[in-house]
C-alpha cells in the first residue's frame, strides 16, 4: 500500500504561460479577488459557491489547502498567470484512491482569462504532472451535463467521455442533474502524448 505522506511531490510546475502551485498562506485576498470577480460564473456549478466569501473565508481556505497538501489528503492547484502575476483560477489533481493511483480534476477560471485557452492548457498541464510525477494509472474529470464549457475543457485536453450517469450530482439549488465523467489512463496518456 502507498504511504503518501512519504511521496516527494514538487510544490510547483509550469506550462507556457501559467505557474502551477499548490495554495499558500497570504493567497486569501488574491484568491477572493478571483473568485468575486467570478461569483456568477461559478454560483450555478460549484458546491462551494453559494455565498461570496470574506477575505478571511478565502485566506483560511487557502491555508486548509496547503495543510491538506502537506498530509496528501488532497492536492489543491492555484492557477497563477505568469505575465501578471495574478491567481488565474484554481484547480486540483484530488487523490480517489492512491492504491491505483487514480486521482480527479476540477477547475475554473477568472472571469476576464476565460475563452483563452488557459484552463484547457491548466488541465493538460495538471494530466502531465499526474502521469509523470505521481505515476498516475487513471485521472478523471466529473462534469454537470449542462456545465457545455467545462464539458469542452475536457474533451479539448484529450480526456474520453466515458459515462454519463443521471441523477449523479446535485447542483448548488438541489436540483438532480447527469454527471458526465471522462477518464484517461497512463496508456492513453501516452498515446496522446505522442500523437501531439
Amino acid at each position: 500500500m502507498i504511504n503518501p505522506i512519504l511521496l516527494d511531490i514538487p510544490e510547483s510546475f509550469e506550462t507556457a504561460r501559467l505557474l502551477i502551485r499548490v495554495p499558500r498562506p497570504g493567497d486569501g485576498p488574491e484568491l477572493n479577488a478571483a473568485v468575486l470577480e467570478t461569483f456568477d460564473d461559478l454560483h450555478p456549478w460549484m458546491p462551494w459557491a453559494k455565498e461570496r466569501p470574506s477575505v478571511e473565508q478565502s485566506e483560511e481556505y487557502s491555508r486548509r489547502a496547503y495543510a491538506q497538501f502537506i498530509t496528501r489528503e488532497d492536492i489543491t492547484l492555484r492557477l497563477i498567470h505568469k505575465e501578471s502575476g495574478l491567481i488565474l483560477g484554481s484547480s486540483g489533481l484530488h487523490p480517489r484512491d492512491w492504491n491505483v493511483p487514480r486521482f480527479e480534476i476540477g477547475y475554473w477560471c477568472r472571469k476576464r482569462f476565460q475563452g483563452q485557452g488557459y484552463t484547457t492548457e491548466a488541465v493538460r498541464g495538471i494530466l502531465r504532472f499526474g502521469f509523470e510525477n505521481l505515476g498516475a494509472k487513471r485521472i478523471e474529470v466529473h462534469c454537470d451535463s449542462l456545465n457545455l464549457r467545462s464539458l469542452r475543457v475536457a474533451e479539448r485536453a484529450g480526456l474520453r467521455r466515458e459515462a454519463e450517469f443521471p441523477n449523479g450530482l446535485t447542483s448548488p439549488n438541489g436540483e438532480l442533474r447527469t454527471k458526465v465523467v471522462f477518464g484517461m489512463t497512463d496508456e492513453h496518456w501516452n498515446a496522446f502524448n505522442a500523437r501531439r
